[in-house]
């Protein structure tokens, strides 16, 4: 029995939700980059699942794969961006850093 491709979009949907209403309401560096990493994972999803239903052709899976890679980039050097304005202001909220404007 094969899960129709609906099941994987609504998943899809509801994680990239749950990261955007994230990054919308939290007030923290560190969990808005994992509001981030939430929406990149949703569209990881959605491409594998139309990979899946076009088996010719690798092309979802193969750009999930890089998309991930990036991701793994992106993860490494906003991490140590926070941890550096951590050191510097002693806060990782974003409306308390207001020097970083002059």
């Amino acid at each position: 029995m094969e899960i129709p491709i609906q099941y994987y979009l609504i998943i899809a949907a509801i994680l990239f939700a749950l990261g955007l209403a994230t990054v919308i309401t939290r007030k923290n560096l560190i969990l808005m980059l994992m509001g981030i990493e939430l929406m990149l994972n949703a569209t990881n999803i959605n491409l594998v699942a139309f990979s899946y239903y076009d088996p010719e052709k690798l092309q979802g899976q193969m750009l999930t794969l890089f998309v991930m890679i990036v991701a793994a980039a992106e993860v490494t050097v906003a991490l140590a961006i926070i941890i550096r304005v951590y050191q510097h202001y002693k806060t990782t909220e974003p409306q308390k850093i207001n020097s970083l404007k002059d």
